[in-house]
């Protein structure tokens, strides 16, 4: 890919959402965490998909078809590059990061027996918790969590007594989504490997911040979603390694997933058709290459340490206002602040940051945990990206304090 320059102007320009208002007020767009938005580049694409290309792939011999099926595979190309993956056929598309992870919960979890063990966090989004209660209450298995500290950090010095020879698998967010945190994967996937323990790494807020590259980290699984790198939504993949996919059974029977079926038995597809049953997603799978290969051309570097002085300016910011409590001030943090304001209620201040053009998240951000841990019911969440600026940071600023004094 050539390397874009990061001119802030010419990146925000590329984004026809953030050019519109709310009202009298400029669209201040913080919910970054909840989805990001689209580049025009990935909205040209899926409109020239449905206009010229529309087609069913991989079973026609048709020239639309055809051409659908080349565009599909160079997306699953693209992927692989972008997390640098082994083979392409380690990269699973799927809806989503909720959905990769349940296929693993599903399909490794047939292989494990009662009694072995599944080690998460206290950290995690409901994704990467229930589907492991799930299949724990089938298989009878037992899950197990890393607690978390009060700084937003865990506490990964008890790992090595959590880990068991029954542990079979430690799934864990690389990111925290409702805390900013950035945990350690490298350093804790080579731990767990060392008791023979695989690894899922819930890759769903860290892939639009920095590098991330699955063969360095020697992951054994990783799920992302679409939505949140600048592509489609209902779209995202699963990366796992060869051996694991291959040993797996399919999530899902139906079409692509067969390479013959009779009444009295079927053999399954190779990889990575295998786990991709029916009509996938095919513009949505075009549309994240197209979105994985805009955002391979920046310099990570940049990105990373943009975001950060915008992260530690919103920060500086926000401790201004009387009463403030931040949730979440772990050393190594990326683009998210939670807080509390003493004596309001989040969806209050949301509602009147709102009517001022600023979009941000309340609630528990689907880490009920988390929130339980600090004994709240959940935060007020602003979740940056590249294409912010601190003038937009200065807004919400400013409207948060006239919420506040609207409020008090």
């Amino acid at each position: 890919m050539v390397e874009t320059s990061f001119d802030i102007e010419l990146i925000r320009a590329q984004f026809p959402t953030l050019q519109q208002k709310v009202g009298k007020y400029p669209l201040v767009y913080f919910d970054n965490g909840a989805t990001s938005q689209k580049p025009k580049v990935v909205i040209d694409r899926l409109d020239q998909y449905y206009k010229l290309e529309n087609a069913n792939i991989h079973r026609g011999v048709h020239y639309l078809s055809q051409i659908s099926t080349d565009n599909y595979e160079k997306a699953r190309k693209s992927i692989q590059a972008f997390i640098n993956a082994k083979h392409d056929h380690e990269v699973i598309f799927t809806s989503g990061t909720t959905d990769g992870i349940n296929l693993v919960a599903q399909c490794f979890g047939t292989l494990l027996e009662k009694g072995d063990e599944i080690l998460i966090t206290e950290l995690e989004h409901h994704s990467n918790i229930v589907p492991w209660q799930m299949i724990a209450a089938e298989k009878g298995l037992l899950v197990k969590y890393i607690p978390l500290l009060e700084n937003g950090e865990l506490d990964w010095d008890q790992l090595d007594e959590l880990l068991t020879e029954k542990t079979k698998l430690l799934a864990f967010a690389h990111v925290s989504n409702s805390l900013g945190t950035i945990n350690p994967a490298k350093e804790i996937i080579k731990k767990a490997h060392s008791n023979g323990t695989k690894v899922l790494l819930d890759a769903a807020q860290s892939l639009q911040h920095f590098k991330v590259d699955v063969q360095d980290l020697d992951c054994d699984f990783l799920a992302f979603s679409g939505h949140k790198v600048f592509g489609p939504t209902g779209i995202g993949a699963l990366y796992g390694k060869e051996d694991l996919l291959n040993e797996m059974p399919p999530y899902k029977g139906g079409g692509d997933m067969i390479k013959t079926v009779s009444m009295e038995k079927t053999e399954y597809n190779e990889l990575p058709f295998k786990f991709e049953a029916g009509t996938p997603h095919i513009a949505g799978a075009i549309g994240l290459g197209t979105a994985v290969d805009w955002l391979s051309g920046f310099n990570y570097n940049e990105i990373q340490q943009y975001e950060d002085e915008l992260l530690s300016y919103a920060t500086e910011q926000i401790k201004t206002i009387d009463g403030v409590t931040i949730y979440g001030e772990a050393k190594n943090k990326s683009s998210i602040l939670s807080f509390l304001i003493e004596g309001l209620h989040p969806y209050d201040i949301g509602t009147l940051l709102n009517q001022q053009g600023i979009a941000v998240r309340t609630g528990h951000h689907c880490t009920q945990p988390v929130m339980d841990h600090f004994g709240i019911p959940g935060t007020i969440r602003a979740s940056f990206c590249f294409y912010n600026t601190k003038e937009e940071i200065d807004l919400f600023i400013n409207a948060l304090k006239k919420a506040v004094d609207m409020l008090k």
